[in-house]
């Protein structure tokens, strides 16, 4: 007989009453050292005090009135959004997957604006992961979230990832955008080779594409910069963002030129919740804290402190991983071992932890983790390891005691 809640999901058994930072909490009281974060979502961290301040403050005023109306919430995190990025304008969203349908749309709506409607097709990455709509898995390729689905939507070309001469391969006269993860997340905590990201702006550049990045994982100060194409020193035409830009709220965002976005016109895209002001109020807060002076000092601190650690940790259990990679707080841990091993073992540690594709780990702390929690996770793993070196079987998942 089919649960009530459509069984789409694998729920580990589990159930967190309440969060505190960095830590989750069960109904029966195991505590729990969260380096999920809601997959790359809570980057403050759980019930962070000023974001849920800001919450409840706009809860007592008011939740939605739609976007026929003006939300001026969304015009102050749109114009601090524009100051603080390459964009010009920007449409709000629920999640990351609309922001990418914003995204393509756009990028085919401005080929159609210029006089090129031919210009549809949008050149994407083997391993990418753009969402679960039917474009998104159509643009990421993967043929298990593809299989069913079918007839599959056209106008998305898939080349290996890091692989520029096959861009240019794949370049034909319909060829009217290149839509790129500056790191791919649920593709394995993959990092582009050195000069990847700027030789696709200069091919779109040359070519007259669009460059779109989905920053949804790696945006908002999870690479250690605000976003992630910023350490590549170049500027995308559109991105979409979510994650970690409401903190745990459900929001998102596409961020275009003025230039890119000119054929959306009135009435070519809509939402009924998107940018309404409880995720606005969010947002803004979200903003407040991560544009702090020293915030993304931290995080490249703490970057630098798990990474230096996890490197030493290979090193003593190479049986079990073997490498660390990512950048910033999005690390990876690809395993020598089966990864939802290594992942049932940490959480047998009381260490939470996603996998992702090609058997990685994905460590996904809060932003503002501190040295302890690292250190304290870092051991936690060695521990793990430890475990599955030693061919201990499963035991009872324990955390620890309130």
């Amino acid at each position: 007989m089919i649960t009530a809640v459509l069984p789409t999901y694998a729920r580990i058994d589990l159930e967190f009453e309440r969060g505190e930072g960095c830590w989750l909490v069960t109904t029966d009281g195991r505590r729990f050292l969260d380096f999920t974060g809601g997959i790359a979502v809570n980057v403050l961290g759980h019930a962070h005090p000023y974001l849920a301040e800001k919450l409840a403050e706009q809860a007592q005023k008011l939740w939605h009135t739609s976007n026929i109306f003006r939300i001026p919430g969304g015009e102050k995190l749109a114009d601090r959004l524009k100051a603080a990025t390459f964009a010009d304008t920007m449409f709000f969203t629920n999640s990351g997957a609309e922001a990418l349908e914003c995204a393509i749309k756009m990028a085919r709506k401005y080929q159609y604006a210029s006089g090129h409607p031919e210009k549809n097709h949008i050149i994407t990455f083997e391993g990418a992961f753009h969402g679960r709509t039917l474009a998104t898995i159509a643009a990421g390729g993967n043929a298990k979230y593809l299989e069913g689905f079918g007839p599959q939507m056209p106008g998305f070309v898939q080349v290996p990832f890091g692989d520029l001469d096959a861009v240019k391969a794949a370049l034909t006269p319909e060829t009217g955008a290149i839509l790129v993860e500056p790191v791919q997340g649920e593709g394995g905590v993959r990092v582009p080779p050195a000069g990847f990201l700027k030789g696709l702006r200069a091919l779109c550049d040359e070519k007259g594409l669009l460059l779109v990045l989905d920053e949804v994982q790696s945006g908002v100060g999870r690479t250690g910069k605000l976003f992630a194409h910023e350490w590549a020193g170049i500027t995308p035409d559109i991105m979409a963002v979510a994650k970690g830009i409401g903190g745990g709220f459900p929001m998102g965002a596409c961020l275009a030129t003025e230039e890119a976005a000119k054929g959306m016109t009135l009435g070519t895209h809509g939402s009924t919740y998107g940018g309404n002001p409880l995720a606005m109020a969010v947002g803004n807060a979200v903003l407040d804290v991560v544009l702090a002076e020293g915030f993304l000092d931290h995080v490249n601190a703490m970057s630098n402190r798990l990474v230096q650690r996890l490197a030493e940790l290979k090193d003593r259990h190479p049986s079990v991983i073997a490498e660390v990679r990512g950048q910033g707080l999005l690390v990876g841990l690809k395993a020598n071992v089966p990864a939802g091993d290594l992942i049932l073992a940490m959480r047998e540690e009381g260490l939470l932890a996603p996998g992702a594709s090609d058997n990685v780990v994905r460590l996904l702390p809060p932003l503002n983790v501190s040295e302890d929690e690292v250190g304290l996770a870092v051991d936690k793993i060695e521990a793990a390891c430890k475990r599955i070196e030693d061919g201990l079987g499963a035991s009872p998942v324990k955390g620890a005691a309130e």
